[in-house]
């Protein structure tokens, strides 16, 4: 399991990220998020946001919401260098808005 530790903590290492709120549904109290990875740490995101007491819903590891559920969590857009032609790969998938993933009706991402 991996946890945010304070700065300078021996074996630490840096864990960037940034975050723009989408949308938040009041009823729910549920908000979608568009998260920029700057490093790419062991579940990161999950850790980052759960240390905030902010966690993914359905998280059954780091969160306490969703119990059961499917964790909310989407790589909606990944771009990768090709490893022979060098060009930039990009590749996009969006859920489907039903069940937990209905706050995306509506949202242009």
């Amino acid at each position: 399991m991996s946890k945010v530790v304070r700065e300078g903590t021996k074996n630490s290492k840096l864990a960037v990220l940034d975050y723009e709120e989408l949308k938040y549904n009041e009823e729910t109290n549920l908000s979608l998020l568009k998260v920029n990875l700057h490093t790419g740490r062991h579940h990161q995101i999950r850790v980052q946001f759960s240390s905030r007491e902010h966690s993914i819903y359905g998280d059954q590891k780091y969160g306490g919401r969703g119990h059961g559920k499917q964790i909310c969590l989407w790589a909606y857009e990944l771009t990768i260098k090709h490893p022979i032609s060098k060009e930039n790969m990009t590749f996009k998938s969006i859920p489907e808005a039903n069940s937990s993933w209905k706050i995306i009706e509506d949202v242009e991402l």
